[in-house]
């Protein structure tokens, strides 16, 4: 299996990046914040080919669809 570019190298963590990790921790999600991360997750999981999905029909699309 060929090496992932990835995992070849330095493997020091970014220290920005760090701090910056652990400051969001503290950050509370809301569920407006929650909901558009959903709706986002939904339409990128949609097909490359299916043009009648927009961000917005997935959003319209979770007003009406509700799970029990």
């Amino acid at each position: 299996m060929a090496d992932r570019k990835q995992f070849v190298g330095d493997l020091t963590p970014n220290s920005e990046l760090q701090r910056a990790l652990e400051e969001s921790r503290q950050v509370p999600v809301t569920e407006d914040e929650l909901h558009e991360q959903r709706i986002s997750f939904a339409f990128g999981n949609a097909p490359v080919d299916a043009t009648g999905i927009t961000k917005d029909s997935v959003r319209m699309a979770s007003r009406k669809i509700r799970l029990r």
